[in-house]
């Protein structure tokens, strides 16, 4: 392996525990009762004062929802490099969905944080400011983003966690973590830090593991053996 492919394959390695430390600061700082789509008058109605009171904190979650969200990118495609022979066009396939579920969720969780954050502090009566983010939610576009992000969300992890096992590229304990940590990052609401950390901490595990084992085939001399019988990957 040339120093060129070693680089890319350890900065793509970096962006799996980076993506897993987004995710959690943008669910612990998400204001509670602001992580929601506003789709009704009463939700909206709800959710502007919230969101009026908590507007910093509201948009510094929003920003790091999309941030994560392209780093979800970045893991997707990270990911589906170790994986070898058996499991190859699942790993792509889910890497594909989970890339474009990603965009679109990224241009969702705007809608949700940044949007709301805007129309609760902008000089508009409420009502103004609920007719506004009703209007985004229920375009044909707003409704077209979010079931595109909701589909793919949860089939991808489920896509690469059978790519990874299949491939015996790494312990298939390892594939079954990243598939479920992923669906219960995904389900994570804006309960508090503590709560956050709790409930993503197999999300977290996964991709520090994950990050791990990419770096580890980068290291020169050092071939990856799998142990069939064992299932494991050693050095």
């Amino acid at each position: 392996m040339n120093n060129a492919v070693r680089t890319r394959q350890r900065t793509l390695a970096v962006a799996l525990p980076i993506t897993a430390a987004l995710y959690i600061g943008a669910e612990g700082l998400d204001p509670k009762g602001t992580d929601q789509l506003i789709t009704t008058t009463a939700i909206a109605l709800k959710a502007l004062p919230i969101a009026a009171r908590h507007s910093s904190q509201l948009y510094a979650s929003g920003s790091l929802s999309v941030l994560a969200l392209g780093g979800v990118v970045v893991s997707y495609a990270a990911i589906a490099m170790l994986v070898r022979q058996r499991g190859s066009t699942g790993a792509t396939i889910a890497a594909l969905i989970g890339g474009i579920s990603a965009f679109c969720g990224a241009i969702v969780n705007v809608m949700v944080g940044i949007n709301l954050a805007a129309a609760a502090t902008a000089h508009v009566t409420r009502a103004a400011a609920a007719r506004v983010l009703i209007a985004n939610f229920n375009s044909k576009p707003g409704q077209a983003f979010t079931d595109v992000y909701a589909f793919g969300e949860y089939l991808a992890p489920i896509i690469m966690g059978v790519a990874l096992w299949r491939s015996r590229c790494v312990p298939r304990w390892l594939a079954v973590l990243l598939a479920v940590g992923f669906e219960l990052a995904e389900q994570t609401a804006s309960v508090g830090i503590t709560k956050v950390v709790l409930q993503m901490a197999p999300f977290a595990l996964a991709m520090v593991l994950l990050a791990l084992r990419i770096w580890q085939t980068t290291e020169p001399g050092l071939p990856l053996v799998h142990d069939e019988e064992l299932n494991l990957v050693t050095a």
